[in-house]
């Protein structure tokens, strides 16, 4: 049996979930997008996500057709009409159908689209082992271009870094900013671990604001362990003690080995696994 989708009200079986290929979400890449997990039946900091995607939504003069409230209770209703407890939200926001060229006040209503799933971004045995990855020749979008804090449906700049790593036998990409500077990997967020402060890139060297980004920072500090977000260089993350990614779909990921460079013991280090732990908690009691 095939999951039901929501679309603008109406909740459809897959096979007839379809959107106009004049919508400009297709056409161009214009709309906002959000990734939500849900734990045990209850959607995991659903207010911090709904307000990222309506600050994107802003950002590009796209109004949504709902309120936030009308949103979350739209994501609930499809979560139930796939009867799914653990889950992965799709929540996609489209500028609507409109004409051929980039005017968008040619175009219709905006369409949302929820999709509540299942995902596995990376395989156990990573989490388990720790993640290789690679930094590639695609930078990151500068903000001056397309602000990578606007979560929006144009995913090229990802996708072109993806491919990199994929050809390179990695199993993700890391990004720099156009000053060389590492901003964040092609799907998550970018920390390490030197001298029991945990490191990450700030908001202005061109990264998305991870909501785990953010959650992971407030568990370091709770633990004890300083947080600073400092511009980084490659060298520093090639001599950092640990390294881990975080991102909604990735949860938290260690990194083991960066462009052929060992990081620390080449294994899940301390501080990674003890904010893993309390991070899985926090999903599971949060409630």
């Amino acid at each position: 049996m095939g999951l039901k989708i929501y679309i603008n009200g109406q909740i459809l079986p897959q096979e007839d979930a379809k959107i106009s290929v004049f919508d400009h979400g297709l056409l161009y890449g214009d709309g906002v997008f959000e990734g939500i997990r849900a734990y045990n039946g209850k959607i995991f900091t659903l207010n911090q996500h709904l307000d990222r995607l309506y600050d994107s939504a802003t950002a590009i003069s796209l109004k949504i057709p709902l309120t936030k409230d009308e949103m979350a209770h739209a994501i609930k209703k499809t979560m139930e009409a796939n009867n799914l407890t653990d889950s992965y939200i799709r929540l996609v926001v489209t500028r609507g159908v409109g004409k051929l060229g980039l005017d968008p006040n040619k175009c219709a209503t905006p369409q949302v689209i929820i999709i509540t799933d299942t995902i596995e971004l990376y395989s156990k045995t990573l989490y388990e082992k720790g993640l290789d990855i690679v930094t590639v020749t695609t930078i990151r979008n500068h903000f001056s271009a397309l602000d990578p804090k606007i979560k929006s449906l144009n995913y090229l700049n990802n996708i072109l870094a993806k491919l990199e790593s994929i050809q390179a036998g990695a199993g993700e990409a890391l990004m720099l900013n156009k000053d060389g500077y590492v901003a964040e990997c092609a799907g998550d967020n970018i920390f390490i671990v030197k001298n029991n402060t945990l490191l990450t890139p700030p908001e202005n060297a061109g990264i998305l604001i991870g909501i785990t980004r953010n959650i992971v920072m407030e568990l370091a500090t709770e633990i004890g362990i300083q947080v600073k977000e400092e511009l980084m260089t490659r060298y520093d993350l090639y001599i950092a003690d640990e390294c881990f990614l975080t991102g909604t779909a990735a949860e938290i990921i260690p990194v083991v080995r960066i462009d052929g460079r060992i990081i620390g013991t080449g294994k899940p280090g301390k501080v990674t696994l003890s904010l893993l732990k309390k991070y899985q908690d926090l999903t599971k009691n949060s409630f």
